[in-house]
């Protein structure tokens, strides 16, 4: 069973994660991800890296890169099932809304990640989603099913 002090200590490996991504350090980024356990990550529109050698060559070539884009993470929310765990996030890159899932496994006292994937949310999902304020609820518009956007 997962405590508060569990989901605390994930959700701050989480915030480091994000802050050694906004401040471009390789060397917080590579102390953050796990050494003993597989890892993976899928950057959006990449296809997925499997092993620790690929991840980290992607994230020195993209905190490398003074032209990479800003992040900022929000609405964080941690899940811990003994000694692995998962946060489900929003990352903001420039003008656009991500959707962040990082997967984390308790090594010693410390939590290391071993999975981070991110993609876009679209802006039908967004609206279906959260409620669109401007929206009647009358679909009756003839214009199809509800859903059919985002297909």
């Amino acid at each position: 069973m997962s405590t508060s002090a569990d989901k605390a200590e994930v959700l701050e490996a989480n915030l480091r994660f994000y802050e050694a991504f906004a401040e471009r350090n390789i060397e917080a980024m590579e102390a953050l991800w796990s050494r003993s356990a597989p890892v993976a990550c899928i950057h959006p529109g990449w296809g997925p890296l499997r092993d620790r050698e690929q991840v980290m060559a992607s994230w020195t070539g993209i905190l490398g890169n003074s032209g990479s884009p800003r992040i900022r993470c929000s609405r964080a929310t941690a899940h811990v099932m003994g000694d692995a765990a998962f946060v489900v996030c929003e990352e903001m890159v420039e003008s656009a809304r991500l959707v962040a899932t990082n997967m984390f496994v308790r090594e010693g006292t410390n939590w290391k990640i071993v999975h981070h994937q991110a993609s876009p949310i679209a802006h039908e999902v967004v609206t279906v989603i959260e409620g669109d304020p401007d929206d009647d609820g009358d679909d009756s518009d003839g214009e199809g099913e509800p859903g059919d956007k985002l297909n």
